[in-house]
């Protein structure tokens, strides 16, 4: 692969950017180079790109490392201490570049479709810079730390044994009642002990958050997040509009599937431990066992979808890799206590390589988490060749579609020879499964979006408000569960979505994705699979060049979360669950 080095010049190709020192003089550099046309502007990009990639990478690593062994003192050392070194001095030398940028482009003319979605971004980021925000983001970013080694070192005692509270997900798919009540039990009374310590970390986020907002002008978070997220193509109003549609089309079918639950299981009323089961008492599904043979399955749906895919994911590695990104590793899968919350997908921007992240206990949630990581990742090879660094990534709302349409797309193909599924029941159970899930999450990431808008919303509030505020949002897109005797556990759900604590406003993207996502797979029912992953592809190649909407026609999808759009999308799914066997 091609390194920044050979592309550029500028950076060393064997240069540690985790020391300011040592990229300090590359970014005076930069603001100091003379720069006297267009063309000359061009290559100032393109050397700038490089240079914030290798910072960006340099992160990377440093992250990654972290979160996959969140009990070395030295891993988050060493995150930290680049948090508080380094980070803070990037970002008023970036800001430095976005000032120069801005002065060069209009003055050499740097417009057109090229640089068009470049230059609307960087102008948004010169006016909500502030010094001020400096230090405050640092802070920020050691908070959100705080709440990663926090749940990453919660464990429960079950039949014996330590589990992490990934692996225990299993237990909540047994057939036996009482051990699925058990394990939910374990699970809430673990996340229980550490609730209150949470509140607080969240009560210092939004403190500091609140701060940032204020000292760049705007009234709030909100609208703070908005201009930062760079959302030029939708507002707070669009979203409430959102969770209404959500409130009226997605939430009547997710409670109509909770009424065939408790039919089909014979419980009425349905408790919190009776959602993840068979309904008709089948044992879990079983796709996998460690990741090495989840990787090989994988592999075998890739290749059946379509070749270009297969030979993408063929150079992320086997899955046997336990030891974070060292040896220049690209995944790290299964659970371990130890290992940070949840599953991602980072991009090391210098070597231009993806890194998937995993807590996979054997579940077939893990197998929609590892075909959705995928689709990040072949978002990112796919537009590897970009030189500008801003280009290599999307906005998140299409990066998203990259992963939910691979959900969507590869789900015929679990069932493949050397799949996840050779059984067609478990297949079609899973495919179930699969489209049920794919509309009923619409209503839980309204329930986090509002939430979100509540909270920043109103930065002062108590915590009983805060209480208040998430029982009424569970009452209005919840499932339809009863909580009797459990009102601590669900007063404090809200606590186990990452998102809230270290990606704030990064919730709505997945539902706006989800709908393009839908859009995307009924294109391969009723115009073929190939014309669906074609189009897919040509998208993904496209990185974040172009506008919002733009990226979605290129997929051949609409930007739209109406309620017509929802409701249409609904009834297919509830088409295609009526063809599949129970």
């Amino acid at each position: 692969m091609t390194t920044a080095a050979t592309q550029t010049g500028l950076v060393p190709e064997d240069i540690d950017a985790t020391k300011w020192d040592n990229v300090r003089p590359l970014f005076d550099d930069l603001a100091e180079r003379e720069v006297s046309s267009k063309a000359e502007l061009e290559q100032w990009l393109v050397d700038r790109s490089e240079l914030e990639a290798a910072c960006s990478e340099a992160q990377a690593n440093l992250y990654i490392a972290m979160t996959c062994d969140t009990a070395s003192e030295s891993k988050r050392t060493a995150y930290t201490n680049f948090l508080e070194n380094v980070a803070p001095k990037l970002k008023p030398a970036g800001f430095k570049l976005d000032q120069r940028q801005v002065e060069l482009a209009e003055q050499y003319g740097l417009g057109g479709e090229r640089y068009e979605v470049l230059s609307r971004d960087v102008k948004a980021d010169v006016e909500l810079f502030r010094d001020e925000n400096v230090p405050i983001q640092t802070e920020i970013d050691k908070v959100e730390q705080t709440y990663t080694e926090t749940v990453g070192a919660m464990t429960v005692e079950f039949n014996g044994e330590e589990k992490t509270l990934p692996q225990m997900g299993v237990y909540l798919q047994e057939t036996d009642r009482d051990v699925r009540e058990k394990a939910w039990r374990g699970i809430a009374e673990r996340r229980l002990q550490d609730a209150t310590k949470i509140n607080g970390i969240y009560d210092r986020l939004i403190e500091l958050r609140h701060q940032m907002a204020r000292n760049a002008g705007h009234e709030d978070f909100v609208g703070y997040s908005f201009a930062a997220m760079h959302r030029f193509d939708y507002t707070p109003a669009d979203c409430k509009d959102f969770h209404d549609a959500v409130a009226k089309v997605v939430v009547p079918f997710k409670r109509k599937l909770d009424a065939q639950r408790r039919e089909k299981m014979g419980i009425d009323p349905l408790r919190p431990w009776d959602l993840a089961v068979d309904p008709l008492g089948r044992e879990p599904l079983k796709p996998f066992k460690g990741g090495v043979d989840m990787v090989a399955k994988s592999k075998a749906a890739f290749e059946a979808i379509d070749p270009r895919l297969a030979r993408m994911f063929a150079t992320l590695g086997d899955g046997s890799n336990s030891n974070g990104p060292a040896d220049g590793a690209l995944m790290d899968l299964d659970s371990r206590k130890g290992k940070g919350p949840g599953g991602y997908q980072y991009m090391r921007d210098r070597v231009r390589q993806p890194f998937i992240f995993m807590n996979a206990a054997g579940l077939h949630r893990d197998v929609e988490t590892m075909v959705h990581e995928a689709g990040h990742a072949f978002h990112s090879m796919m537009c590897n060749d970009e030189p500008l660094l801003h280009y290599r990534h999307s906005p998140i709302e299409f990066a998203e579609v990259a992963s939910m349409s691979m959900e969507l797309l590869s789900m015929p193909h679990w069932g493949v020879p050397n799949g996840f599924y050779s059984d067609k029941a478990n297949h079609a159970r899973a495919m179930r499964e699969q489209l049920e899930g794919s509309i009923s999450m619409l209503a839980w990431i309204a329930t986090i979006d509002a939430f979100q808008h509540f909270i920043y919303s109103n930065p002062g509030h108590t915590h009983e408000q805060r209480t208040r505020h998430w029982l009424d949002l569970d009452e209005r897109f919840g499932s339809d569960v009863s909580w009797d005797g459990l009102q601590r556990e669900r007063e404090t759900q809200w606590q186990r979505q990452l998102h809230l604590f270290s990606h704030p406003f990064y919730y709505i993207e997945y539902g706006i994705a989800q709908l393009g996502s839908l859009q995307l797979w009924m294109r391969s029912l009723d115009e073929g699979e190939a014309v669906a992953i074609d189009a897919y592809l040509h998208a993904l190649s496209l990185g974040g060049s172009r506008p919002l909407p733009e990226l979605f026609e290129a997929a051949g999808i609409k930007l739209d979360f109406s309620v017509d759009t929802i409701a249409r999308l609904t009834e297919r799914v509830e088409a295609e669950l009526a063809k599949l066997p129970e």
